[in-house]
């Protein structure tokens, strides 16, 4: 008999079941597999499918010819990949405006309907359709964090925090290189690497050009994501993502084109840059504006890269890039259950802080991601409390907390009141 998979609590469960309270549809968005529709299926009441199976096409004309026979069902109904009959969003909004109940749609969907398809009247959705981002699954969600240090109680109630990771640096290669695929959990090591690898050579070969009619060489797409890869966590425009390119593969592609890849990447949920935070300082005009480049998930960058958990352990430079995509991806899921959102911060003079986390009540916290050492640390203590003490206090709240996110070793309170956190401790 075959293993049943248990569902594992997502931290989209309680924000889903929210925006359904509040509003008359919600549209759930995030990277192909990453549990969308699982997720949402457990508080739907009906639901039909765009994608798979034999109703596929069906359903789709019925969506183009009468849609008020898709939406017709007990609710919430789910409405799953509906962005391949995007009519169907103008007929979501004016049903919801006639029944003016709430709860009444489950809109998931694992692209951003591209450009060509949206029609210039469409309504924005303001007022009906809420958003909510779902990724892959933070340590926590897949049960590889002890969860003993809250990112919630850093916010509300300073003071002495304790835990124990036992995580070693192995296993958090590991982590990085399986993901946090839901599909790739309960496996064996082997077959679980093999996910993300799988689903890099699907983005390459077919999404890249399904998501919008395009033809793309899969060996040129492979490219620009290796190029991507290598410059994780760090900001620029699409020339160094164009010098790279040439210097590592000696491919060389116009700026238009390594813009309309990144735009593909970005609409298919691969890549999600993290903004730049724009504090009020005693200083002025020093902020760095460009975004950091993150994968959705750190698993992407190695599987275009080729790299393992082994190649991690052997280059830690390469190990801490994508320990800190790791960090961010977590953090950010933490943030969306708090009403936050993570940005990063950079200046002229090289002073930076890898997170921001910044709630909607304007508290914030500053975060440094390391891997574990005291040297590390110490640096990274030490540049929170330089950037906290650039910020105007006249004009500003000082930040709730500084942390150190580090991998292995204990959670703890250092004497000048810097947290030092392991990741595979933390939970929302």
């Amino acid at each position: 008999m075959p293993v049943v998979k248990r569902y594992l609590p997502r931290i989209a469960d309680e924000l889903l079941a929210f925006k359904l309270r509040a509003k008359g549809a919600v549209w759930v968005t995030g990277p192909k597999w990453c549990g969308k529709s699982t997720t949402a299926a457990r508080q739907a009441k009906s639901k039909i499918f765009f994608q798979g199976g034999p109703e596929q096409e069906q359903n789709l004309t019925l969506a183009e010819q009468l849609p008020s026979r898709v939406l017709a069902g007990d609710t919430p109904r789910l409405l799953d990949e509906w962005q391949l009959a995007p009519s169907l969003w103008d007929s979501v909004r004016t049903e919801v405006d006639a029944r003016n109940e709430v709860g009444q749609f489950i809109l998931t969907g694992s692209t951003t309907p591209p450009k060509k398809d949206e029609d210039s009247r469409r309504h924005s959705g303001i007022g009906r359709i809420a958003r909510l981002s779902m990724s892959t699954m933070s340590l926590f969600e897949s049960e590889d964090s002890t969860g003993e240090v809250s990112l919630k109680e850093l916010f509300s109630v300073p003071g002495q925090i304790a835990g124990e990771c036992k995580v070693s640096l192995e296993e958090y290669a590991y982590f990085i290189c399986r993901g946090g695929w839901p599909g790739a959990l309960g496996m064996g090591r082997r077959e679980s690497l093999e996910q993300a690898i799988d689903y890099f050579d699907n983005l390459i070969n077919v999404d890249a050009s399904r998501y919008d009619g395009v033809s793309r060489s899969p060996d040129r797409v492979r490219t620009f994501l290796q190029s991507y890869a290598r410059l994780s966590t760090t900001q620029g425009d699409y020339t160094a993502i164009k010098r790279d390119m040439s210097e590592h593969e000696g491919v060389s592609l116009s700026d238009e084109t390594i813009a309309s890849y990144a735009s593909v990447m970005r609409g298919l949920f691969i890549t999600s840059e993290l903004d730049a935070w724009n504090p009020i300082l005693l200083k002025k005009d020093i902020i760095r504006k460009s975004p950091t480049r993150h994968f959705t998930d750190p698993s992407i960058a190695c599987a275009s890269l080729g790299i393992g958990p082994e190649d991690l352990i052997n280059d830690f430079h390469a190990f801490g890039i994508f320990f800190e995509s790791l960090a961010v991806r977590d953090l950010r899921i933490f943030a969306s259950a708090m009403d936050g959102n993570v940005c990063h911060f950079r200046d002229r003079y090289g002073n930076e802080t890898d997170a921001v986390i910044h709630l909607r009540n304007g508290t914030y916290g500053l975060v440094e991601v390391k891997l574990t050492s005291k040297r590390n640390i110490d640096e990274g203590a030490e540049s929170l409390k330089r950037i906290a003490s650039m910020i105007d206090p006249m004009r500003m709240k000082s930040p709730s907390f500084l942390a150190v996110v580090t991998t292995t070793g204990y959670a703890y309170r250092r004497p000048d009141g810097v947290y030092v956190v392991p990741l595979a401790c933390l939970k929302p």
